[in-house]
């Protein structure tokens, strides 16, 4: 059993060790050696899909690194699943995308807003996501079991 001074010793020591654990970890983590956020690559385009996506509220079906509704599919590596003509083609079709039963609203897209929303896309595609290739929707866990049970 420790005595009130050797506790008290015991206590601050832990918190001076945590305190500059954290404070090291945060300097560590603000280097740019360890930057993740691929800001270098925005440009005006870029910064144009994400205007186009915020105004018209896509983050209220789709997710984007996990963030969003889970009504949609997730779009993180959107790019990389389905390829830039697919990406366009639907958000410029003037018809109503219905894939699965899900209603998707037709925006009939100009060319320069679809190609803002590729670049856009690209851009979030290529952030480092630390290893999570993909990030998988609540709503698709059930075919991700399906699809580690015939691997």
């Amino acid at each position: 059993m420790l005595s009130k001074s050797q506790a008290r010793a015991f206590f601050l020591g832990g918190t001076v060790v945590t305190f500059l654990i954290f404070i090291g970890l945060t300097i560590y983590s603000f280097m740019p050696s360890n930057d993740q956020t691929n800001f270098k690559d925005i440009d005006k385009n870029v910064v144009r899909g994400k205007e186009i996506w915020e105004s018209n509220n896509c983050m209220g079906c789709h997710s984007i690194m996990g963030e969003g509704g889970y009504y949609a599919p997730e779009l993180t590596k959107v790019i990389e699943r389905r390829g830039e003509g697919y990406i366009k083609a639907v958000l410029m079709s003037p018809a109503p995308w219905a894939p699965k039963g899900r209603k998707m609203v037709a925006y009939k897209m100009s060319q320069e807003d679809a190609d803002a929303m590729v670049a856009y896309f690209k851009w979030i595609g290529k952030i480092d996501l630390n290893g999570f290739d993909r990030i998988v929707s609540p709503l698709a866990k059930d075919k991700l079991k399906d699809q580690q049970k015939i691997q």
